[in-house]
């Protein structure tokens, strides 16, 4: 079986021994299961008179770690039976392009997990409207009234801009400060480009919770992701910024239904960002499992579950050709 992974730039400039990353965890495993394993970026896609190609990185294993060979190879879309679309965003142009190159890929050749025309239809901030009964208030606009009116409502407010990640752009607003106007300003290009205002949910000073899908299941493993020092939100990936976390009853019935929705989407993969049983984001893109970390506190072998779900869907693909 061949399997491309389409990862981030900055991933591939890096990609040698950053077992942080899930592609390195899941794409080692892969290896380890005797698959062919290519890498590739957005802008290594292309059309050739409607078919979909792709300059592509062979990937091999040695002692426990990962590397590509540098060569540039050239491979059709459709001679992959599995392509993971993981790039990260912004979801600007050049994202959304790449998404295109899929319509011309044959769905019956090849299993593309996240779905990139569903990616493209869902932004992660603004789509968890969805599921608004398990959001806290909010409202999307690029309106200083509308925000100030919000604001004045509910006292402290969280902004946020609906295409990028990793808290990039994401700020508090508390009513009165003296900085209202530029924040306001700032986050919505001074009133021309749309926003996320949530209310701000006081238990954020403990972070927030990484939930967890694998197609319609809940995975019972999730991290509470905690604040910087110098920052409200968790914005650096260590040891120390991640620890164990429990999901409650009430919110794995909760959720239940939000994984089986995005599943039907053609949107298996996907971490919640949730604090205080609240989703405030919806990552569909290219959400990290954080796979050593759980590892680590649960003692599990999550790479496992996940690469085992994968091929599971590219073989009941196969069966259902037969």
């Amino acid at each position: 079986m061949d399997i491309l992974f389409i990862i981030d730039r900055i991933e591939l400039k890096y990609f040698e021994f950053n077992n942080l990353v899930t592609n390195f965890e899941l794409i080692r495993e892969l290896l380890d299961e005797h698959r062919n394993v290519y890498i590739t970026t957005i802008d290594g896609l292309g059309l050739s008179m409607g078919k979909a190609f792709t300059h592509c990185y062979k990937v091999f294993e040695k002692n426990g770690n990962i590397f590509y060979d540098k060569n540039d190879i050239l491979k059709q879309i459709e001679d992959f039976q599995l392509v993971m679309f993981r790039q990260d965003p912004p979801v600007d142009m050049d994202y959304i392009n790449s998404t295109y190159i899929f319509d011309f890929v044959d769905e019956s050749k090849t299993l593309v997990i996240n779905k990139p025309s569903a990616i493209r239809d869902f932004n992660e901030k603004l789509h968890a409207l969805r599921f608004l009964n398990l959001m806290p208030e909010n409202i999307v606009t690029a309106s200083k009234s509308d925000i100030i009116k919000f604001l004045n409502e509910y006292g402290e407010i969280v902004l946020k801009p609906l295409n990028k990640c990793f808290g990039t752009g994401v700020m508090t607003l508390k009513k009165g400060d003296k900085n209202t106007a530029v924040i306001i300003g700032s986050m919505t290009n001074n009133g021309s480009t749309l926003c996320m205002v949530q209310r701000y949910i006081p238990k954020a000073i403990y972070g927030d919770k990484r939930v967890l899908f694998l197609g319609d299941k809940v995975l019972p493993y999730c991290v509470q992701k905690l604040p910087s020092n110098d920052d409200f939100k968790f914005n650096e990936h260590c040891d120390a910024n991640i620890i164990k976390a429990e999901l409650t009853e009430q919110e794995m019935n909760d959720f239940k239904p939000v994984a089986k929705s995005l599943n039907a989407m053609g949107i298996p993969l996907v971490g919640l960002d949730v604090i205080d049983g609240k989703i405030i984001e919806i990552n569909v893109t290219s959400p990290c499992y954080f796979i050593k970390e759980i590892n680590a506190r649960f003692g599990c072998e999550l790479q496992k579950e996940v690469t085992a779900f994968i091929l599971n869907r590219v073989e009941e693909r196969l069966l259902a050709k037969v």
